[in-house]
């Protein structure tokens, strides 16, 4: 599926949109009523905050991916690493890597 380029006013509405939800704190409920009162065509300014809920909700699922893998390896470098009996135990790259992995593993679950 070819997703079309947006037009000025959509491109303007997005803008606007993300500065009032970034700076400003607002909800995306309040966000629309604004684009709203500001003469923005009410299917303009859900089709924009649909945009920018999916852009929020990618960025959300690659940073829980990337927890997941960092702390993936740190646990296993660590477990690794203490195996093979070198003469320290590395409980500090286990347990922060474990725990890592965990945050990560709930963030992508908790979509």
């Amino acid at each position: 599926m070819v997703e079309e380029a947006p037009d000025k006013a959509e491109q303007e509405a997005y803008s606007l949109a993300l500065m009032m939800m970034a700076q400003e704190q607002r909800s995306p409920h309040n966000t629309k009523r604004a684009l709203v009162e500001q003469g923005i065509d009410e299917a303009v300014a859900n089709s924009v905050l649909e945009r920018i809920n999916a852009e929020l909700a990618e960025a959300h699922e690659n940073e829980a991916s990337k927890n997941m893998l960092y702390g993936a390896l740190w646990c296993a470098g660590g477990t690794v690493a203490t195996l093979a009996d070198i003469g320290y135990i590395f409980w500090g790259a286990i347990v922060f890597g474990a725990i890592q992995f965990i945050k990560g593993l709930y963030d992508y679950t908790k979509k």
